[in-house]
């Protein structure tokens, strides 16, 4: 964790020593009990981690926001799966979109998919579609909730279960299942009877934008299918930091 002199740095950094190990439950109560329902959110993806966050924190907090972001592009079983948590839970999920001029003035510019073209232009392309409309929900609260776990990349090993998230305006960044591995959350939604999304049994493990995610074949990374036709770079999109290209000895 970056460490920045102020009261909410130093407790942050406490708190992550005093949950590392803990249930993934108990971290989600203690951030909901520490900055209140009203200013915290879980934010997710519909991805297994974060759904078993959305899990935890409904079961404490039935009001508790959760948000996704709809890029625009993602795959029709998305869509599909996000009534099917709506169905389970009894309760909406919040929906946020890119901002419209934002997305025009980049697809009259560089056509629907240029993304293809240049690590720049798929940096650009995340950042109006998933990273500007996070900065907007994050603009209300105190706190954000996300699935990042250590085991899903590398650049992922070193995830603390709380951190000062700087680059978002300075709020806390909550990662509870940051110690499960990907059966530990398995086993979780299948003891809790939530629906997990239609694509992991296609081959998909990590699942984003259509246009941008494929299914992994057997021995590939978790997030292999994420910007497939990249290479040298961390599979990220910028939420969780910009993707650095791997060094010589990374390769």
């Amino acid at each position: 964790m970056t460490q920045v002199a102020g009261p909410l740095s130093d407790e942050l950094v406490r708190a992550a020593e005093d949950l590392e190990g803990r249930h993934p439950h108990d971290v989600v109560e203690w951030t909901l009990r520490r900055f209140g329902r009203e200013r915290s959110v879980v934010v997710t993806g519909l991805q297994a981690d974060g759904v078993a966050v959305a899990d935890m924190a409904i079961a404490i907090e039935p009001a508790v926001r959760v948000v996704t972001i709809d890029t625009g592009r993602l795959p029709a079983a998305t869509y599909e799966y996000i009534d099917m948590l709506r169905d389970h839970f009894g309760r909406g999920i919040e929906v946020v979109h890119p901002d419209a001029a934002m997305l025009g003035e980049y697809t009259t510019a560089n056509g629907l998919n240029g993304f293809y073209t240049s690590l720049q232009l798929r940096l650009d392309c995340c950042h109006i579609r998933k990273v500007e409309p996070l900065e907007r929900v994050l603009g209300g609260v105190d706190a954000w909730m996300t699935g990042l776990r250590r085991t899903q990349s590398e650049r992922r090993g070193v995830t603390p279960v709380v951190e000062h998230d700087l680059a978002h305006g300075g709020v806390a960044k909550v990662n509870p299942v940051a110690t499960w591995t990907e059966a530990q959350v398995r086993e979780h939604l299948a003891q809790r009877g939530v629906p997990v999304h239609p694509l992991y049994a296609k081959g998909y493990t990590s699942i984003g934008c259509d246009p941008c995610t494929r299914a992994v074949q057997p021995g590939e990374d978790e997030r292999a299918g994420r910007w497939w036709w990249e290479s040298g770079i961390d599979k990220e999109c910028g939420i969780h930091g910009r993707p650095q290209e791997a060094t010589e000895g990374d390769a």
